[in-house]
Parts: C-alpha cells; structure tokens; sequence
C-alpha cells in the first residue's frame, strides 16, 4: 500500500529529472504567439547524432550528413481541439532576402529563422517551439512497443529502407517507422503491379499526419506508467525546445494529445518550376485563406 501511495511522487520526480536535462533555446522575442490557442511548430530533422550505428536503416540514415528540417509542422491545441498543419519543406519563400525552400531556413539561421520565416511567409504566430531527431523518434517508437499502420497494399522504399510486405495493421519498429514517415518514393503493389507515389513530398506529409495520428492513438491506449515515462525520457534526450516550454506545459500538452483525434491538413499549394529548374511549390493564398485564419 505504501508502495502504492509513493508511487505518484516518484513518477512526478523522476518525469521532472527526465525534462530538466532537455535542451532549451532562447526564442521569446522570436515568437509571436496566437491570442485565442496555442500553436507549436514541431520541427523533426535529420540529425544523426546520438543514433546508434547498428539500428535499422543506418545505411541509409547515414547515407548523408549535416541537419535539416525533415518534417515542420504547426499543432494547433484549443482546449480538447488539437490541429495539425503540416508546411511542404518544399515551400518557396523569402528567406533572408533571398527565395528558398522554408527547409533552408533552418539551416541558414537555425530555430529563429525558421520561426520567423513560418510567421512572415505563412502568416500564422508560433508560441512554442519543439525539435525533435531521428533519435528521439526512434526512441519514442520503441519505448511504445511500436506503433500500428494501417497498410492498403503492400509498400516499399528503397531509398529510406521501407518494405512492408503485406496489407493490413502493420506494428512498425523504431527504424521501420522512421523509413515510413522519410519515404518519398513511396511504391505500391497494386493487382501485382508496382505504383509510385507521384506527389513526392506532398504524399510523405500525409503519411506524417497519419503516423502522428497512430501516435496519440498508441499514447492514449497506453496505461502503463512508466511506458509513458520510458516515451518522455526517449524524447526528452534528443528534443529541443524554446525557454517557456516547461514541464507543466509539456505534460499539459501530452495529456491533451494523447488518445486524439486530430483534425490534419496541408498548406495548399500549387507547383512552380523556378529559374534554375527547381521543383518546387508556391503557397496558394487564395485556397489557403479559411485555413490559415483557424491557425492565425
């Protein structure tokens, strides 16, 4: 019984311990912020820092080095009502005076360039910031037990390592998911013949949404404890966050999401070829309007 009663108080300690040791950056004067709900732009990239040479896919994790923004989103949390906004990296902006894919603005500036050129190109005010790498999701994967997708046809990916066999609820790994949510040659078997995806990195962004879906899905069925605190402390070693993002605000924000439903979209759109041949794609304000009003 005694055990029982301490056991709240060791979880809050040790969940507390786990957060003071992530990474906070300075961006208050960055931020905006939004005055009816809270937006964060979550950031994945492409380090590879912290991973272990022998996980799954490490051929081709490892196959380039450096740190980009692999995934950038807005989740948007209004009381119980969670969004999520994903932004193409294949966005073409003004980056510093110079049009770019908003990816670059990452790297050219880091977290404060990127906030700043989401707020000025896409219009919608960021209150906090989230950055996670590779190996904080291949963490977070693994401390769940996997994390279930839902295939239609057989699928594979050469080049992020993807191979799902057959259709159906497939429990993904760590280093299987990783090649999921990376894959921009995403193929089917269909009645026996192989179909690309032809919209590259659109079709990757939905299959993001459907994986974080998945996520707080797998996050709300979750009772055990401390297969949350293991999901906090796998995340919490390789995540980035800005100065006011605080353990209250972390668990406020994973209570919420855990076991929702959240309403996903993209920022429309539409392909543009630049000077130099580049493939790229150009916000459809028009289209985009209603869209970005609910998040601004």
């Amino acid at each position: 019984m005694l055990l029982l009663a301490s056991l709240p108080a060791y979880l809050g300690l040790a969940a507390w311990r786990t957060w003071s040791g992530v990474e906070r950056l300075e961006l208050s004067d960055v931020m905006a912020g939004s005055t009816q709900a809270t937006n964060y732009l979550v950031v994945g990239t492409d380090s590879r820092a912290d991973l272990d040479p022998d996980v799954e896919n490490a051929g081709v994790i490892f196959g380039s080095s450096g740190e980009r923004t692999d995934t950038i989103a807005i989740l948007r949390v209004d009381g119980d009502d969670v969004r999520l906004l994903s932004i193409p990296r294949d966005l073409w902006v003004d980056v510093d005076g110079t049009n770019r894919r908003i990816n670059a603005a990452f790297a050219i500036g880091g977290p404060e360039q990127l906030i700043r050129t989401v707020q000025d190109e896409v219009g919608i005010g960021i209150d906090h910031y989230l950055e996670v790498d590779f190996a904080g999701f291949l963490s977070l994967v693994d401390a769940l037990g996997g994390v279930t997708v839902d295939f239609p046809y057989p699928a594979s990916d050469p080049k992020s390592g993807l191979f799902v066999a057959e259709a159906g609820p497939q429990v993904l790994d760590g280093g299987e998911a990783l090649a999921y949510v990376r894959s921009r040659s995403y193929t089917e078997i269909i009645d026996g013949v192989e179909r690309r995806d032809p919209t590259a990195d659109l079709g990757r962004v939905v299959r993001q949404q459907q994986f974080l879906s998945a996520v707080f899905a797998e996050l709300g069925s979750t009772r055990n404890p401390f297969t949350l605190l293991a999901a906090l402390g796998g995340v919490a070693r390789n995540v980035r966050v800005d100065d006011q993002l605080d353990l209250r605000l972390a668990l406020s924000l994973g209570l919420t999401v855990r076991g929702s439903e959240p309403t996903t979209a993209t920022l429309p759109t539409t392909r543009f070829f630049t000077e130099g041949g580049a493939d790229v794609q150009l916000l459809d304000h028009a289209a985009a309007a209603d869209l970005l009003a609910g998040f601004a």
